[in-house]
């Protein structure tokens, strides 16, 4: 499939690491994965509400979540983390689909949401694809799911595909 990019790169994004206080009064660290803390993820993941799970991700049961964690924490993805309180909150991640196009997808604990975390998890996760040379990058999401497409044009991301279900979205770096 063809996908339509705006001709003006979005940007410039800063990268990780970066510390901020969330809306909460938080203090939350981003920073850029550099492998390891498995269990950290599988412990976020297990505690994500099924309310927020889209498209079938995050999965649901432990064994799925190990091998959908082992497809997407590669050397070819690009993965940023949010932690807050001492554990992992937020994570988000640039998946290549095979081609020189990313698939992006962001996650954020339910008790971590509308606190300027996700905004700040998806930009960390734009600066880095910048730091690696990543030029296009694409998401879909639910039709419905008006407060994620308002984050995402918030960042750059521009409607591309818009007929089906799901809501497809891409960017330029």
């Amino acid at each position: 499939m063809t996908r339509v990019y705006p001709s003006e790169p979005a940007g410039p994004f800063e990268s990780p690491p970066i510390t901020f206080e969330d809306a909460a009064g938080r203090t939350v660290e981003i920073r850029a994965y550099t492998g390891g803390g498995f269990e950290d993820f599988l412990e976020m993941y297990l505690a994500f509400d099924p309310k927020d799970r889209a498209q079938g991700i995050p999965p649901t049961n432990e064994p799925r979540i190990r091998e959908w964690l082992e497809s997407i924490l590669t050397d070819d993805a690009v993965n940023v983390t949010a932690s807050a309180e001492g554990r992992l909150v937020g994570h988000a991640t640039l998946v290549p689909d095979g081609t020189e196009e990313y698939e992006l997808a962001i996650f954020v604990l339910d008790d971590y949401q509308e606190s300027g975390i996700g905004t700040r998890l998806i930009t960390a996760l734009l600066g880095a694809g910048e730091d690696h040379d990543i030029e296009q990058v694409w998401l879909s999401v639910e039709r419905w799911n008006s407060a994620a497409r308002a984050l995402y044009r918030k960042v750059g991301f521009e409607p591309s595909k818009t007929e089906s279900f799901e809501f497809e979205m891409s960017l330029r770096l």
